[in-house]
């Protein structure tokens, strides 16, 4: 652990405030979850909570499914980072944390494709990947993350294939976090 310097006291509700400068920091946003875990120290740590980090597993199972049958990198993020990847880089891009254009991506909550997004290039070499399909899951009206689907090659890319597949994927993923 790291420490800060800076003191909060309780308040009579029980409630600590966390400062502007951490929240910022640590990417915390108003009305994030928080999950609180307590060690064999009695020390007390907040950590965001992720939804969809519930189900890394199975994300995982999911990713590999796809860019089995179709040969593409595909990657499932939740809102701070990469929780499955499938297909090759797993090494490079597995609990790497999401970069800027990806979180702005999120925010869009639409569907991005085209040639060099760049939006998974920031973690490998320059313009590994030529194709970037990158589909919101949404839950309960919120972005929970994203599915990506990943082309090396610009001759060897539908586009039509792999946008139906991470629509799919993000779809099933978002009703899963509903249940």
């Amino acid at each position: 652990m790291k420490a800060t310097g800076v003191i909060r006291r309780l308040d009579d509700l029980g409630r600590i405030v966390i400062p502007k400068e951490i929240r910022k920091l640590m990417r915390i946003r108003e009305g994030e979850p928080m999950e609180i875990f307590v060690n064999a120290e009695g020390d007390i740590i907040l950590k965001k909570y992720s939804p969809i980090g519930d189900l890394s597993e199975f994300a995982m199972q999911y990713a590999e499914a796809i860019s089995q049958n179709i040969g593409k990198v595909v990657c499932i993020t939740d809102r701070d980072q990469i929780i499955a990847v499938a297909g090759g880089n797993r090494k490079e891009l597995l609990k790497q944390p999401i970069g800027r254009e990806l979180e702005l991506a999120m925010e869009q909550r639409s569907i991005i494709e085209g040639k060099q997004q760049n939006l998974f290039n920031g973690y490998l070499e320059a313009g590994e990947f030529k194709q970037e399909i990158v589909v919101p899951i949404l839950s309960a009206g919120d972005v929970i993350g994203v599915v990506a689907v990943l082309g090396k090659d610009e001759k060897d890319w539908n586009g039509e294939v792999e946008k139906k597949l991470a629509s799919t994927a993000a779809s099933f993923l978002g009703k899963q976090m509903e249940i």
